[in-house]
């Protein structure tokens, strides 16, 4: 099969040379043109099936090449580059006919994903073959090159639900942890629909401050704010008529959040500093690790904004809960980086294979890319063996808390992740599981509650090999009840959160007592920040006893 054709114009010499290595190594057959005469040229007496197109070029510039190329009855995808120094050109060009826009200094992935989507199933496949790593996953290439792979029926389902809403004109909500591939579903959702033909922007709330977050959202007229010296367009005005991917939206300033609810709602926005309103026909797909109910209840999320963002609500699920994807997903990942960074490597030892399978993965695909990616890297499998266990994965068979507390997201996090990212203590050794002193009798407090005692009460040890005794410090004092649970009946998903903050609370008194209620140390023992510490504290009804000293 021939391979792709790609035409790339840039009056730079360095752009063009470092572009046709980038793509020459991807599988793309790489021609250059140094000037919009010279492209147009090249245009009319060759087939390309791609063209990358600067937009800043001295005598004729891209938009121009671009209007005289699609004048002349030129067809093939035209992505528009440039560094956004031309105001509102990057909208003129997806108006005249750009297939999409990027923005310098360009990104491998970025670059890469943006021709992917222009050539749909023409596109080069960005793995190498390789053999003998179990079973084919089911793949889904449709117009992205970060392709959907999965066989468990989690996945499965959100995929038939991103099947059924894709031509919906309706914003979509996109919930999980961290790494668990919410982009690669927003992709999937563009590029099923009818705008997939238009630009797909992503931005990730969390990357900018609230100022500049608003600019790069809105776009700023000239003189605007200090170093405003031209108007710039905003990303939503570039996915108009396409699809704008806001990532971490839970990360959003309040005051931002009512002028994209705005946006929602009319479809029009001012830009900063600007007088007249802009008109934009953008779908909107947000996407959050966050719970946004929680972060409505401490006054962080607008409660309207989040009805009006979730019409339609896909939640992914954690690596751990569909283990079954762990070895296509790295058969798919040694493919992608196997043949950047290794020539001899055709299959992974069955250890590793299996050390993948039983790892929980904290950090969900995500990790799981990266960890391979460093596999074909140090070409030594030991190494990322060594790696695994000294991320503090305890065997199957030590004992731990029990798991059963989760609440939407599965349960407890794997090793590797803090309190302060999960919202959950961590399992503990069962060494210090036997110093913790239990605070309260009986088995069951209340309805849907459940005591501390019955979870980390050990009985006495006897003849036991290792001593348990029972940690006594001057600060031990009783400490009052927990809060209550909420009146009236409880749904398991109350049950879960109360048994979740009983088991934090106890782990949390335990250190303190160990610390002498040096809170700084205790927050570092338990791998979570100072302020979380104290947040927590707060939160489980834990009293200080030097504070009640004093009075």
């Amino acid at each position: 099969m021939d391979r792709i054709a790609v035409l790339v114009v840039d009056d730079e010499e360095s752009v063009r040379t470092f572009l046709s290595e980038l793509l020459g190594g991807a599988g793309y057959q790489v021609r250059c043109a140094s000037s919009g005469a010279q492209a147009l040229e090249m245009l009319a007496g060759g087939s390309f099936d791609a063209v990358l197109l600067d937009v800043v070029m001295p005598e004729m510039s891209g938009l121009e090449v671009l209007r005289r190329y699609r004048g002349q009855g030129g067809t093939a995808p035209v992505v528009v580059l440039s560094g956004l120094t031309g105001a509102d050109d990057a909208v003129r060009a997806m108006k005249m006919g750009a297939s999409d826009y990027l923005s310098k200094p360009l990104g491998n992935d970025d670059l890469q994903d943006a021709l992917a989507r222009a050539l749909g199933a023409r596109a080069p496949e960005r793995q190498a073959v390789v053999q003998g790593l179990g079973p084919r996953p089911v793949v889904d290439t449709a117009a992205d090159a970060r392709v959907l792979i999965s066989t468990s029926p989690a996945m499965r389902r959100a995929r038939a639900l991103v099947e059924r809403i894709a031509n919906e004109n309706v914003p979509v909500l996109l919930l999980g942890e961290s790494g668990t591939g919410k982009e690669v579903i927003a992709r999937e959702i563009h590029a099923r629909s009818q705008r997939r033909g238009r630009p797909f922007i992503k931005v990730n709330c969390a990357a900018l401050p609230g100022e500049l977050l608003e600019s790069e959202l809105f776009g700023h007229e000239r003189g605007a704010f200090t170093g405003a010296t031209a108007e710039k367009p905003g990303k939503f005005e570039l996915a108009d008529e396409g699809t704008i991917f806001l990532d971490e939206i839970g990360e959003m300033a309040i005051r931002l959040q009512a002028k994209l609810l705005q946006v929602l709602q009319d479809e029009e926005f001012f830009r900063v500093g600007g007088k007249k309103s802009v008109r934009v026909d953008s779908r909107v797909v947000v996407a959050t690790n966050r719970d946004l109910e929680k972060e409505i209840a401490l006054g962080n999320f607008r409660e309207d904004l989040y009805y009006r963002l979730n019409v339609v609500a896909i939640r992914l699920p954690p690596l751990r809960e569909r283990r079954e994807d762990v070895v296509p997903l790295t058969d798919h990942f040694l493919k992608k980086y196997g043949r950047q960074y290794i020539t001899g490597v055709s299959e992974l030892p069955t250890e590793v294979l299996q050390a993948f399978a039983d790892y929980d993965w904290p950090g969900n695909v995500r990790e799981l890319e990266n960890m391979v990616r460093r596999l074909c890297v140090l070409k030594d499998p030991t190494l990322v063996l060594d790696e695994l266990h000294a991320e503090g994965r305890a065997p199957a068979s030590a004992p731990s808390l029990p798991t059963a507390y989760g609440g939407d997201d599965g349960g407890y996090s794997s090793p590797g992740r803090s309190m302060e990212e999960t919202g959950r203590v961590p399992s503990v050794p069962s060494a210090q599981v036997l110093e913790m002193p239990a605070r309260a009798s009986g088995a069951v407090s209340s309805v849907g509650s459940v005591s501390p005692a019955a979870h980390v009460a050990p009985p006495e040890p006897v003849n036991s090999v290792i001593p348990a005794p029972r940690y006594v410090n001057p600060f031990d004092v009783p400490q009052p009840p927990p809060p209550p649970p909420p009146s009236g009946e409880l749904s398991l998903k109350d049950i879960g959160k109360r048994a979740a903050m009983l088991a934090e609370r106890e782990a949390i008194l335990a250190m303190l007592q160990r610390t002498a209620w040096n809170k700084r140390r205790a927050a570092g023992k338990l791998r979570i920040s100072y302020k979380a510490l104290l947040y927590k504290i707060k939160e489980c009804g834990i009293i200080d006893p030097r504070a009640s000293a004093e009075l």
